[in-house]
Parts: C-alpha cells; sequence; structure tokens
C-alpha cells in the first residue's frame, strides 16, 4: 500500500493569476506529488484562476472569510481548525504583512515549520504613522510566531522582516523561477496568430503588460507614454492583460485620453507566453515591486522590457534586454527607450536558456529549494 503523499498549507489571498500565485503554481507543477502535496487556504468565495488545476493536481482548497472580515481571534479560530484536521508538516503564509497570524495559529496547532514569505518590498496602506506602527506590531508578530523567513528578494525582505534581516542569515531568498521552456518558441508564428485573433494590422508595434490593475502597477502612466507615441506614430498598440479593481478607471480614462481605440483589454489569459511572443516591447512601470517575476518571462520569451528602476535590477538576466527608467523621468525619456527597445536583437533560445537557468531562476532547479524549506528533502529520496 502506498504511503499518503505529506501536505503542505498554503495560506493566500486567492489563486488568480499573480506573481505569487503563479510562482506558488509553478513549483506545485514540479513537484513530486505522490510525495508531496500542497493544500491552500484562501480568502475570496469567488473561484480562482488556478482552483481548478489544484484540485486536479490533488490539493485541496479551503475558503475562509479574511483577517479583515472576521477579527483576529475569530481568524485564528477558523485556521487552526482547519490544521487540526490535517496532519501538515508546514504552513507557508504569502500574505505579507498579515503572515503572523498564520503563523501564530500554526504554532497553537503544533505545526513546527511556520514560514513566512515576502512577495512585496512595499504597502500601499503605509502612507501615515499610525500605519507604520501597525506594520511594527505586524513584524514583531511574525518574529514571535514563524520559525522561517523568506522573500522573493533582498528588497522585498527587509521591508517585512526589517532592514537588517539581510545581515542576520535567518531569510531564505527564494528565486521567483519560470518554467523556461514554455516561453522559447518560434515568434513569428505566434505574433501572427495574435495579430490575426485581436485584428491588428500586420505593421502594428505592440506595447505589452500583464498585471493586476491595481494602484502599484501604474496603468495610468502606461496610458499617458501611449498617448506620446501614437502622438509621433499611430502604429501602437497596447495589450493590458489582466483584470482588478480599477479596470472601469482604466477604461474610462483611455477613453478621455483618445487612446482607448489604440487598447486591447485582454482580461485573464492563460497564454501568457504565446502572447509575449506577439510583443515588441513589454513596458513595466510598477510604482513597487516585490520582485516583477513576469519581467523574467518576459526575458524568456526575447522580448526587451522597459521597467520602472523601483523594480529590484535582480530582474536582468543579462540578456541585454532591459532597461531601467526613473518614473521620474519625462514621457519623451520613456517613449524614446521603448522606440530603442523595439530595435533590439533577440538573443537565441539556447542563451536565453543559460542565462536565466544560471542566475538561478529555472523553476526545474527551484523545486528542491523549497522542498529543503520545508525539511521534506529526505521524504523525496
Amino acid at each position: 500500500m502506498e504511503k499518503e503523499p505529506k501536505r503542505i498549507l498554503h495560506i493566500v489571498s486567492s489563486m488568480e493569476r499573480g506573481g505569487a500565485e503563479t510562482l506558488i503554481m509553478n513549483i506545485y507543477r514540479n513537484l513530486d506529488r505522490t510525495k508531496l502535496q500542497f493544500d491552500f487556504i484562501t480568502h475570496s468565495n469567488k473561484k480562482g484562476d488556478f482552483d481548478e488545476e489544484i484540485l486536479t493536481l490533488g490539493g485541496r482548497i479551503y475558503k475562509i472569510p479574511s483577517l479583515g472580515n472576521l477579527g483576529p481571534l475569530s481568524y485564528i479560530k477558523n485556521l487552526i481548525k482547519i490544521m487540526n484536521s490535517n496532519s501538515y508538516i508546514a504552513v507557508h503564509s504569502h500574505t505579507d504583512y498579515q503572515g503572523g497570524f498564520p503563523a501564530l495559529a500554526a504554532k497553537i496547532a503544533g505545526i513546527n515549520k511556520r514560514i513566512c514569505h515576502s512577495h512585496s518590498n512595499n504597502w500601499s496602506k503605509a502612507k501615515s504613522f499610525k500605519s507604520w506602527v501597525t506594520l511594527i506590531i505586524l513584524r514583531s508578530l511574525i518574529k514571535i510566531s514563524a520559525t522561517n523567513y523568506c522573500s522573493c528578494s533582498l528588497e522585498a525582505a527587509q521591508f517585512l522582516f526589517g532592514q537588517n534581516i539581510g545581515k542576520t542569515g535567518k531569510v531564505s531568498i527564494l528565486k521567483n523561477g519560470v518554467d523556461i521552456a514554455q516561453f522559447t518558441m518560434a515568434r513569428t508564428n505566434l505574433r501572427n496568430s495574435v495579430i490575426n485573433e485581436l485584428n491588428l494590422s500586420g505593421n502594428v508595434k505592440i506595447i505589452g503588460h500583464v498585471g493586476r490593475f491595481s494602484d502599484s502597477k501604474n496603468h495610468f502612466f502606461i496610458l499617458k507614454v501611449l498617448k506620446k507615441l501614437i502622438e509621433e506614430d499611430d502604429h501602437y498598440v497596447a495589450l493590458l492583460i489582466g483584470d482588478g479593481p480599477l479596470r472601469i478607471n482604466i477604461e474610462k480614462e483611455a477613453a478621455k485620453l483618445g487612446v482607448l481605440n489604440h487598447i486591447r483589454f485582454l482580461g485573464v489569459r492563460s497564454d501568457i507566453p504565446k502572447l509575449m511572443k506577439a510583443f515588441d516591447v513589454f513596458l513595466f512601470p510598477s510604482k513597487f515591486e516585490g520582485f516583477g517575476i513576469v519581467t523574467i518571462e518576459a526575458q524568456c520569451s526575447g522580448t526587451p522590457c522597459v521597467i520602472a528602476d523601483t523594480v529590484p535590477k535582480a530582474t536582468d538576466m543579462g540578456l541585454g534586454l532591459t532597461s531601467f527608467v526613473n518614473l521620474d523621468e519625462s514621457l519623451d525619456s520613456w517613449c524614446n527607450k521603448i522606440k530603442e527597445s523595439i530595435l533590439m536583437a533577440r538573443p537565441d533560445d539556447d542563451l536565453i536558456y543559460d542565462r536565466v537557468s544560471n542566475r538561478g531562476f529555472n523553476i526545474k532547479n527551484n523545486v528542491s529549494d523549497w522542498v529543503e524549506l520545508y525539511g521534506a528533502s529526505q521524504l523525496m529520496m
């Protein structure tokens, strides 16, 4: 009789196609699931983009109200109930500044591995003295309750765990790896397929963006850049992939600026590698990012990237495809960099594979780091 796999419990807001969620799924797909399985607690009653796949892979999904809706005591009580109903070897929280609450629940439930994972280098709510005091208290709860800290970058680690965390050796930097092979595909046929699907002209210049319609992704800035570009050349079209609370506002602003006909709002898509092959340039002017896994995906596609310098420099894979620009630079500076990037030579697939792998962002090589974090290396032998 085969042994049941050991299980890890992940706590996430929802399993939509965000950066952190995509990373977790990349690991999950490449894991030996006969020995180690993932379960998920989410805070949304809505069906997540990845829910069906999780269930197919053998995972379980528990949907509970959020900390904000329940309050700390009821939230922790719900977590403990789920944790006690399964024999988890680790709890892995991806809720950034709220991560101390799942860690505390896991501590009460007697779970030895309690991991808090930082995926961001900023907090949109931390704009007042009161908010920063709250953040300090939440950091303290993480310190008291978690056994392991991990992060997608040093910047994200310092934000959530404190400026000196990098010197302590207590934090593991887990690379946001990607499945490189998904993105290294013949470009010409895929680009033509996307152009035909979207009824675009053959000489179109495609600016791509993948990200949630939220303040941090800075879509309003993308609209301004696009308006400036089409004043000189009306062949530019922006493909905006994703969804979120600001989408309607972005659509209204696009109409107001007169650029709506130069934008395709594609919503959430499962064919990101195909779409990225159609981009002439990937534009990523985020106000802040913990890492920015989507920039790695764009480079794996051979797509030139124009990125805000708020994004960690570790996202540059050394392929000559990335240009970092300060958000305070003029629109002309951004537009000039986009025009230069479109003319860049694209590296071949072998070079892409080697560079991304050598920098530690090949998901096939990242799985062992996660397994080790869970103390499960012996299980996989």
